[in-house]
């Protein structure tokens, strides 16, 4: 094959292939024992919080929920949640969003540990 007909073509594979590693949608199980009010996502260790991503509606204990998420710079992310019941913020840290497909919450409130499930 012609070299100048494959360099057209490799550079066409290296961008489609470039523009899936920021798709990071990922499924969100709640299994924190306590029903969660707003979910953020920020770069791992910025704090930048941004909008509140659950819209409307509450993610109840036990029930999960697809979120839309695509940054291409930045895989690596931080989660926090408000409770309902009581307004508490959680922070769990360093989720790679391009990698994962699920996380499942954990939370135990009398101690303040946090932990999570993956896949």
């Amino acid at each position: 094959m012609n070299k100048f007909l494959m360099l057209p073509m490799l550079a066409a594979a290296m961008i489609s292939s470039h523009a899936f590693a920021g798709d990071a949608d990922f499924t969100l199980v709640n299994r924190t024992g306590y029903d969660i009010r707003e979910v953020y996502i920020s770069p791992s260790k910025r704090n930048n919080w941004g909008n509140d991503r659950m819209g409307d509606g509450i993610l109840e204990k036990g029930k999960s929920k697809l979120f839309r998420f695509s940054d291409k710079a930045a895989c690596k992310q931080d989660l926090m949640v408000v409770f309902d019941d009581d307004g508490s913020k959680v922070t769990w840290e360093e989720f790679d969003l391009c990698d994962l497909n699920k996380i499942t919450l954990k939370y135990n409130r009398s101690t303040r540990e946090v932990s999570a499930d993956t896949e």
